[in-house]
C-alpha cells in the first residue's frame, strides 16, 4: 500500500498502523480512512501478523473527522447515508471484528471519529497526555458520532455524562472506569504498547481468534449491534435538524469554537 496519510510498520509478528497527518492533528479525511481500511485488511490477511497496533504520529492520536473536507457540505440525504455507512460505520466494525487482537496506542487528542476508531480496538494504552471527547452534539447538533460504542466501553451513566456535557475525559479517568487498560508517561507509550502487542502475539493465533470472537459475543448478546445500527439510522435523521443545516450553510461559523469551549473540537 502506498499512501502517505497512513504509515505501516512491522515489528516481527506485530504490525503498527498509524494515522500520519500530524500537521492536521491526524484528522481523518476520506483518503486516510480508505488507506486505514486497506491496511487493516492487509494485516488481517497476512498470516505472519498476530497483533495490530493502531496509532497516530505526532502530538495527537486523532482530532476526529476532517471537517474541512468539502464532502461535509455537499451531501444530500442518501449520499451522506451511503458515505457514512461505508467510511464510518462499516470501516469501524471491520476493526472491531478483526480476527486478530488490536491495541490502540493513544496520545493527545482522541476526539469524535478518533474516539470511535480507538474504541474499536480490543485494548487501549494511553500516554498521560491523552484525552477523549465527543463534542458533536454541541458543535454540529448531531446525535453523538456514527458508532455508539460509548455505553459499552464506559457504562451508560458515564456515557450520558460524556455525551450530555461534551467535556474531555482524561486518560486516567478513562482508566478508572475501565475504558483504558494502561496509562504511562508519553515517553514510554510506544515501548509499552509494542511490548504488550508482542506478548499477545506469542499466543496461538487460532485460540486468540476464538477467544476474541466469544468476548465480542458478550456484547452481541446484549444486542450491541442492533443498538448501534439503530443509532446510526437515527444519527442520519438528525442531520436534517435545523442546527446541522445551519452549520452546513455556514450560518454557525462559531460551532468549532463552541466545541472548544468544552475542549478541542473534532
Amino acid at each position: 500500500m502506498d499512501n502517505p496519510e497512513i504509515l505501516v510498520e512491522r515489528f516481527g509478528a506485530v504490525t503498527r498502523i498509524s494515522h500520519n497527518r500530524p500537521q492536521a492533528s491526524n484528522a481523518e479525511n476520506t483518503s486516510l480512512l480508505e488507506a486505514l481500511d486497506v491496511a487493516i485488511r492487509e494485516a488481517e490477511a497476512d498470516d505472519e501478523v498476530r497483533a495490530v497496533i493502531l496509532a497516530g504520529k505526532g502530538r495527537h492520536f486523532s482530532a476526529g473527522h476532517d471537517l474541512k473536507d468539502d464532502r461535509f457540505k455537499s451531501f444530500d440525504v442518501q449520499t451522506r447515508w451511503d458515505y457514512e455507512e461505508k467510511y464510518y460505520y462499516e470501516y469501524c466494525l471491520r476493526i472491531m471484528d478483526m480476527r486478530k487482537p488490536t491495541i490502540a496506542q493513544v496520545q493527545g487528542a482522541c476526539i469524535a471519529g478518533g474516539f470511535m476508531v480507538a474504541n474499536m480496538c480490543d485494548l487501549v494504552v494511553c500516554g498521560e497526555s491523552a484525552f477523549f471527547q465527543d463534542p458533536v452534539t454541541f458543535s454540529l447538533g448531531t446525535a453523538a458520532i456514527e458508532v455508539l460504542i460509548h455505553p459499552y466501553v464506559m457504562g451508560v451513566r458515564k456515557a450520558k455524562e460524556f455525551l450530555f456535557t461534551g467535556e474531555r475525559m482524561t486518560a486516567e479517568q478513562a482508566r478508572e472506569i475501565g475504558m483504558v487498560n494502561r496509562v504511562v508517561p508519553d515517553a514510554e507509550l510506544e515501548r509499552t504498547t509494542l511490548e504488550l502487542a508482542q506478548r499477545i502475539a506469542q499466543a496461538p493465533p487460532f485460540a486468540m481468534r476464538v477467544v476474541k470472537r466469544w468476548l465480542n459475543r458478550v456484547w452481541d448478546a446484549q444486542s450491541m449491534r442492533v443498538v448501534m445500527q439503530a443509532h446510526f439510522d437515527a444519527h442520519q435523521a438528525v442531520h436534517e435538524g435545523k442546527f446541522f443545516q445551519q452549520v452546513v450553510k455556514g450560518e454557525l461559523a462559531g460551532t468549532i469554537a463552541q466545541a472548544k469551549g468544552v475542549g478541542v473540537a473534532g
